[in-house]
């Protein structure tokens, strides 16, 4: 299959080198809106300006509770303020998306004009979807305004207005859309993607926010995620890659130099031959990224190979790394180094370096293979996948499962998929409900809110999204829409060190890893590292326990205020105050 050129990251650079410019001023000499969009080459030109709106980095760099860095974000560590501009408050995309569904007419041919037109819509209704995530209720902007236009000092629209025209947009993308499948481009299975994922959303967010009173409740939209998600499984021909075998398909999924069109329903193209490159192995590997690692309780969440629960033995809070990662669900030793761990491309075994992982818990995934030579900074050129279909199967059951509509056959033609691929045992719905986990239901480490008689499944599904689609760039939102923002104040550990220990063994091949040194102490060790309690290392217990590397951070979350992101002054003021502020943000403007 030909590669198609980077257009995820190049965007309109093929034709239109400076597409904003043109849209404040239109010199007659080169082309003006009014002449221009009149093929499809124009068309698909200005369009790939579109693609950039996806994510990059944010695929793999993460932060939040499941994986941290040496700088907490200010959503988990206090000091969130009101941004005077910017903030996410940004409108361009969304006046190039309306650009050109202003001027497609242009193009006389009306099978491509509809077909771009369905892309367009598909953008605008992934950027609103942006929108509504962070800010809930958003102005709704169906043309490109200009800088006089009044229409720029509208009040809100509410966020029921803003999903229906959502899901007209979306809906004219799917009809509309292409059907043959396309890595790098939209087609009619990543419109239906995206619909079962902002359906889920907006589903959840209403029934765990206690928001209803407009003409569609919480389950309307539930029902449209899963028909969404429904019709993707049964027609799209998409399935998960399963090459290799159990104990390698998942990871080498996310390490494929191009993305595996099997389960890749839209990735970002990035290829070493025309020097267009991320950070992942970088991010990895090096100290000076931030020393990404995975924490204890996300680890402690992974069940037992036989599918029983890891936090049901005896022990397990203090058990030590080596042990901690025996028999476990595949998906973990292949998302971050365990004992026994090698790097693709190489034989040589390597331990979790404390130097490049504040936690122990080494994160792997999308470290590219030795043969890449990627492991500099911005080389990188693995694709990145921004939909796959294992995002759907969840999207899937979760939706059945809130309404409560979901059966055994159902959790079999989505959860189950996903665990065959790594040869664990199927979730099995009624033993899940009658069951519930404690580790799952605790305030401490799971999620509190959820009840009812599927409370069972529904936590047993929020552990298969948290463990297969981890380091994805999910979990904000997940714990938004759930409603368990409390979730950033839990402690933020790493693994256990038992007490008394000075040299520790992490894999257990009878050698010392690293040296816990106290102040003053000059060791002599054989270990590679050594650290220095309270300097370069903290401990819970003082001398022992788990890595804690934000110790002292106690966390801060405001139930009334902090699930949405407050409206800049600037944009505020601009509107004489049309524009409403967010509950609980006090920005002092008085309009």
């Amino acid at each position: 299959m030909k590669k198609i050129l980077s257009i995820l990251t190049i965007g309109c650079a093929l034709t239109l080198s400076s597409c904003e410019d043109w849209l404040d001023k239109y010199p007659l000499s080169k082309m003006s809106p009014e002449t221009f969009f009149s093929n499809e080459n124009e068309l698909q030109a200005f369009s790939n300006k579109f693609y950039t709106s996806f994510p990059s980095d944010r695929l793999y760099n993460e932060y939040w509770d499941n994986l941290i860095h040496s700088d907490l974000p200010q959503e988990m560590r206090g000091g969130r303020t009101i941004p005077a501009s910017g903030g996410g408050w940004t409108w361009t995309g969304l006046r190039d998306i309306n650009t050109l569904l202003e001027y497609s007419v242009n193009c006389k041919d009306t099978e491509v004009r509809t077909r771009y037109d369905a892309l367009a819509r598909f953008f605008r209704a992934y950027f609103y979807f942006e929108k509504v995530k962070r800010f809930g209720d958003v102005p709704w902007y169906a043309k490109p305004l200009g800088s006089a236009d009044p229409e720029l000092k509208r009040p809100r629209d509410s966020r029921e207005f803003v999903m229906q025209r959502m899901i007209e947009d979306i809906d004219f993308a799917i009809f509309h859309l292409p059907t043959d499948r396309n890595i790098y481009r939209v087609t009619k299975w990543t419109a239906l993607a995206l619909k079962s994922r902002f359906c889920l959303f907006e589903g959840t967010f209403r029934k765990y926010h206690g928001i209803d009173g407009y003409e569609h409740d919480w389950k309307w939209y539930l029902e449209q995620a899963a028909a969404a998600a429904g019709e993707f499984i049964t027609n799209s021909g998409y399935g998960l890659y399963t090459e290799g075998g159990t104990k390698v398909a998942y990871r080498d999924l996310f390490v494929a130099e191009e993305a595996q069109e099997i389960e890749i329903v839209l990735a970002r193209d990035y290829s070493k031959s025309i020097g267009v490159f991320h950070n992942s192995t970088f991010y990895s590997l090096n100290t000076s990224y931030g020393r990404p690692g995975i924490t204890r309780k996300i680890v402690d969440s992974y069940l037992m190979a036989d599918g029983s629960r890891f936090t049901d033995r005896q022990g397990w809070q203090t058990m030590e790394f080596k042990d901690q990662c025996t028999n476990r669900d595949p998906r973990l030793e292949q998302s971050i180094r365990t004992p026994g761990y090698t790097r693709i491309g190489s034989t040589k075994k390597e331990v979790p370096s404390l130097s490049t992982c504040m936690t122990g818990y080494q994160p792997i995934k999308f470290v590219a293979p030795t043969n890449f030579e990627s492991d500099g900074y911005n080389l990188s050129y693995t694709d990145l996948p921004i939909f796959r279909t294992a995002e759907v199967y969840l999207n899937y059951a979760e939706a059945k499962a809130e309404i409560g509509t979901l059966t055994q056959d159902d959790i079999n033609m989505t959860i189950k998929k996903l665990r065959d691929r790594v040869g664990m045992p199927n979730l099995d719905m009624d033993d899940a409900n009658s069951n519930p986990d404690p580790y799952l239901s605790a305030a401490e480490t799971g999620y509190p809110n959820v009840s009812g008689a599927n409370k069972g499944v529904i936590l047993e599904i929020r552990r298969e999204r948290s463990i297969e689609l981890l380091q994805e760039g999910h979990r904000y939102y997940d714990i938004i829409r759930w409603k368990e923002g409390k979730t950033f104040t839990q402690p933020l550990r790493g693994i256990y060190i038992p007490e008394g220990t000075k040299e520790y063994d992490l894999d257990g091949d009878g050698t010392p890893d690293i040296y816990l040194k106290s102040k003053g102490e000059t060791p002599s060790t054989k270990a590679p590292l050594v650290m220095e309690v309270d300097q370069d290392i903290y401990l819970s217990e003082g001398s022992y326990g788990y890595i804690e590397p934000h110790k002292d951070n106690k966390g801060e979350w405001n139930e009334t205020r902090d699930y949405l992101y407050p409206i800049p002054t600037d944009d505020r003021s601009l509107t004489g105050g049309a524009l409403t502020q967010n509950p609980g943000w006090n920005d002092g403007l008085d309009l």
